[in-house]
């Protein structure tokens, strides 16, 4: 009897410890490609820590942003909505009015009222007027830059020469006010010593890390550690860097003594940049990259590990995307879903390779661009809807920083099956014209909801975001 009570207190002790919420970590790299991680299948530079994580954990092969570029992408993730029903299109300039509003709920926003301590460092890019900095929108503390890097005056290409300076911020002030290309080569170490602090004064209480890479974002700066590591030349230096960062987060969870009770979440807020050439990642099998709809724009790679909770080694095929995150972190958090309606799901099942998981969303709408409804994605289909879009085909890549051209490329309806055709190079909507249909309807329904300035439509639900006075 004494060795039955005896297990059944370490049962009940065991469960207690589960029941206490996870600390969450979400790293989000800029500009990376699908195929840039050695457990997505990249052999030029090496990412053993990355490749640690999914191994101990769950790697997406069908992950997406919910659009190609800065700002939008980074609203989405923080706020489990499309960017344009919260009014944030493309990357905001550092001389934009606009911001996410303070009535939108961000992850951080909602992890607080569970009494847990939030913290972001790197890029913000959802407003660079003070009220909508991190500290004003949930987090307890803030170090990064407020926009993207190139967004400066010494821009390669000699263009917006207008920029002001690059400004790093420390909460709500000023750390230095015109960051060098001296600088911009410290920010990987800088931001990955200050996770590393808050992860060690945190070690009692539920917490929430939000580390927002700069790069790989043009232009390319990398620690003295790190120069000449690779063989993939400086973008590939720059990728192991940023791969020795959450190798230092994993060993400052395991010091702390909270890596069993973290979620640890690696990914993208977009594809590669594919006309700066060699400073570009890649995508892969996908077609195009970076500020396209075809899925090298927007399909990123997605690692994460929550130890007892997610299996190991396990492989998820189901479509999910970053407006997901917000309402899984929630039921894993205890925490409230936005009063305001989002348009994420809670994705556990997928997380956790639960039998027969599905995803959760009929379709995905692919927006881009001032609110262009671009492609609708349902199971393994994909209609791309007429619109214009860019490709750097035929044309010289840049290099070396320097950027090539784009070229402006007709888009035509057209529907793939992404299961036999991950490259979208074969229409067959002929062959499925009841597909076209369905699809058809859900861009109806998306029209009518988020509206679709190509059709010269206004949604029904869209929010505007705030802005400065």
């Amino acid at each position: 009897m004494p060795r039955l009570l005896s297990v059944i207190a370490l049962l009940f002790a065991c469960s207690a410890l589960r029941a206490a919420p996870p600390n969450v970590v979400l790293i989000f790299a800029d500009d990376l490609g699908y195929a840039d991680l050695g457990c997505f299948g990249t052999t030029k530079w090496k990412t053993p820590n990355l490749d640690r994580l999914a191994a101990e954990g769950v790697k997406f092969t069908d992950f997406h942003s919910s659009q190609p570029v800065c700002s939008a992408s980074r609203a989405s993730l923080m706020t489990g909505c499309y960017a344009n029903r919260l009014g944030i299109h493309g990357a905001l300039g550092p001389l934009a009015k606009q911001g996410l509003a303070a009535s939108e709920t961000t992850i951080a926003s909602m992890l607080k009222t569970k009494g847990y301590a939030t913290a972001m460092v790197g890029k913000w890019h959802l407003g660079r007027p003070e009220q909508f900095l991190p500290t004003n929108r949930g987090f307890d503390s803030y170090l990064g830059l407020p926009y993207s890097n190139d967004m400066w005056p010494n821009r390669p290409d000699n263009t917006k020469a207008n920029y002001p300076t690059l400004p790093l911020i420390d909460g709500l002030k000023i750390l230095n006010k015109e960051v060098t290309a001296a600088d911009q080569a410290t920010l990987t170490e800088q931001y990955t010593k200050r996770a590393e602090t808050f992860i060690a004064a945190n070690q009692a209480k539920p917490f929430f890390l939000y580390f927002a890479h700069t790069f790989p974002h043009v232009p390319l700066f990398v620690g003295d550690k790190f120069k000449g590591t690779s063989e993939g030349g400086l973008f590939g230096d720059v990728i192991q860097e940023i791969d020795a960062s959450v190798g230092r987060l994993l060993k400052a969870l395991d010091e702390a003594g909270v890596a069993k009770n973290t979620l640890v979440i690696f990914t993208s807020d977009n594809g590669p940049w594919l006309n700066y050439g060699n400073h570009a990642g890649s995508a892969g099998a996908l077609r195009e990259g970076k500020g396209t709809s075809y899925e090298g724009g927007h399909r990123v790679p997605f690692v994460a590990r929550y130890p007892g909770v997610i299996p190991t080694g396990t492989v998820q095929r189901e479509t999910a995307m970053t407006i997901d995150l917000l309402p899984t972190i929630a039921g894993w958090c205890g925490a409230e879903l936005p009063k305001l309606p989002i348009d994420g799901m809670d994705i556990a099942p997928l997380l956790t390779a639960k039998p027969n998981a599905k995803c959760p969303h009929e379709f995905f709408a692919h927006y881009y661009l001032t609110n262009e409804l671009q492609a609708i994605r349902s199971g393994k289909w994909k209609l791309m809807l007429p619109h214009t879009s860019r490709t750097i085909k035929g044309q010289a890549p840049g290099a070396d920083g320097k950027p090539g051209k784009y070229v402006p490329e007709k888009v035509t309806l057209a529907l793939y099956d992404l299961d036999a055709d991950l490259g979208e190079t074969t229409d067959v909507q002929a062959k499925h014209p009841e597909i076209v249909a369905k699809l058809q309807g859900y861009t109806e329904a998306a029209r009518v909801d988020l509206g679709d300035s190509l059709t010269k439509r206004v949604g029904r639900n869209f929010r505007k975001p705030d802005v400065a006075k």
